[in-house]
C-alpha cells in the first residue's frame, strides 16, 4: 500500500473506532443519493446514479436473438460491467477484470432472483426472443459500486421502452410501451473494519475493510447475498445486518419511485 494511503487508512480506522465517519454521517446512513433518468437517447432505457462521489451509468438495450436451448419460451437477460480507467487510477483498459465480473453478476443475480423482469414476456415467436442487456459503466469510483449499480439498473429498467417487432424488423420509433417491471430490488452493502460495521462504505473505508457483505432484497424477501474478502461476520452480526438491509431497502425503493422518469 502506498504510504499516503496507509496513513489515510490508519486515520479512518481511528475514526471508526470512535464511531465517527469522514463525512460526519451515521454508521448506517447512506451518502446523498441522486438519480438522473434517460441520459442515453439511443438506449431503450438509461439512468445515472450518484452515491456521494461514486457515479455510475446504466444503459438498457433490447435486440432480437435466439433463445437458450433449455428455455425456448424465455428471453435472455445479460449484464455487463465496465470499470472505466477514468473512474479510478486502479482501473485499466483490457479484458473484464475479476472485480467487473463480480459487479455484473451481483447486480444480475438480485434482479433475476427477484423476478424483476418476466423472461417469458420477452418471447416473440418460435426461435426468436428479446435479449435484454444491462450495460453498467462506472464513471467515478469512491466506494460501494454494488448498491449504486443496482439502483441505476432498476432506475433504467423503470424507464425502458419496448421496441416493436414487425415483418422481421425491430421498430424503435413511435409510441412504444414501457417494459413491464414486476418488482423492485435494491442492495445494501456493509463493510467490516476491525469490529466496526458500516453501511455504504466510501473508497477510503473499502481500502481498509476486512470483510464485505451485500444483501439484495425487495419488500419482504432476501433475494441474494454476496460475501467478499477474508473477514467474517458472526451470526448475531449477520442477523443485525439483514434487519438493517430491510429497513434501508425501503428508503432506496422510495428514492427510485420518487425519482423522475419519462
Amino acid at each position: 500500500m502506498h504510504p499516503l494511503r496507509q496513513v489515510k487508512g490508519e486515520y479512518v480506522k481511528g475514526m471508526l473506532a470512535k464511531g465517527i465517519r469522514e463525512e460526519g454521517r451515521g454508521i448506517f446512513n447512506y451518502r446523498p443519493i441522486k438519480i438522473t433518468h434517460s441520459l442515453l437517447p439511443n438506449a431503450e432505457g438509461s439512468a445515472q446514479v450518484e452515491i456521494g462521489n461514486t457515479k455510475v451509468l446504466v444503459g438498457i438495450k433490447l435486440d432480437v436473438a435466439t433463445p437458450m436451448p433449455d428455455k425456448p419460451d424465455e428471453g435472455n437477460l445479460m449484464s455487463m460491467a465496465e470499470l472505466l480507467p477514468l473512474a479510478s487510477p486502479e482501473y485499466e483498459s483490457g479484458p473484464p477484470s475479476p472485480d467487473s465480473i463480480e459487479l455484473a453478476r451481483v447486480v444480475d443475480r438480485g434482479i433475476r432472483a427477484a423476478g424483476v423482469i418476466d423472461l417469458k414476456s420477452l418471447f416473440i415467436e418460435e426461435g426468436k426472443v428479446w435479449s435484454l442487456f444491462i450495460d453498467i459503466y462506472v464513471l467515478n469510483y469512491d466506494g460501494n459500486l454494488f448498491d449504486a449499480c443496482t439502483l441505476a439498473a432498476m432506475a433504467a429498467l423503470s424507464n425502458t421502452r419496448m421496441p416493436g417487432y414487425e415483418d422481421g424488423k425491430v421498430v424503435r420509433e413511435g409510441n412504444l410501451a414501457k417494459l413491464k417491471v414486476n418488482n423492485v430490488v435494491t442492495s445494501c452493502t456493509f463493510a467490516k473494519v476491525g469490529d466496526k460495521m458500516v453501511l455504504d462504505p466510501n473508497g477510503g473505508e473499502e481500502a481498509i475493510m476486512d470483510g464485505r457483505l451485500t444483501i439484495a432484497n425487495d419488500e419482504n424477501v432476501i433475494r441474494a447475498m454476496q460475501k467478499g474478502l477474508p473477514g467474517s461476520f458472526t451470526e448475531k452480526e449477520l442477523e443485525h445486518l439483514i434487519d438493517m438491509s430491510f429497513e434501508k431497502s425501503k428508503e432506496l425503493r422510495d428514492i427510485i419511485v420518487n425519482s423522475k422518469s419519462d
